[in-house]
């Protein structure tokens, strides 16, 4: 499973907030764009707390991020205790580290839409399917601790 978790991390994070990020970032480069530390806070932050998402993950749920092989547990500890999205809170707050960083309208806008399909995909898809899966559990967390942070 130790693989699995690394593949998925490698193929959903680390393409969505990670390798796309780098590329308009070297693009700005490229346009004569320079690097701010301010985005350095932000960035680092988001990773370091996606860390403690995948893991949780892996740990408490005994599964992945990954839709191919999801979480058997309900993972409701750690950041998790005060968001029921914090994977996703993670990678926005990387994205915003990343526009910070090269001062990038391109990585503004491509934040933005990641968050709208993070919503999205949250209410559609995710939310459905773990009350399908968890029911009561679910219910009760869900009453409990708040889609994003508020």
């Amino acid at each position: 499973m130790l693989w699995r978790a690394l593949l998925a991390f490698l193929a959903l994070p680390g393409i969505v907030a990670i390798a796309v990020p780098a590329w308009f970032a070297a693009s700005a480069l490229r346009s004569g764009g320079s690097f701010h530390a301010v985005g350095l806070l932000p960035l680092g932050a988001g990773f370091l707390l996606l860390l403690w998402c995948v893991r949780d993950f892996y740990v408490a749920g005994k599964g992945t991020l990954a839709p191919w092989s999801p979480p058997r547990h309900l993972v409701t500890v750690g950041l998790y205790q005060y968001s029921r999205n914090p994977m996703y809170v993670s990678v926005a707050t990387m994205l915003a580290g990343w526009s910070l960083s090269f001062m990038s309208r391109s990585l503004a806008i491509y934040a933005g839409i990641v968050i709208v399909a993070f919503h999205i995909r949250v209410i559609v898809a995710e939310e459905p399917w773990l009350a399908r899966s968890f029911g009561a559990q679910w219910d009760e967390y869900r009453a409990r601790v708040p889609r994003w942070l508020m």
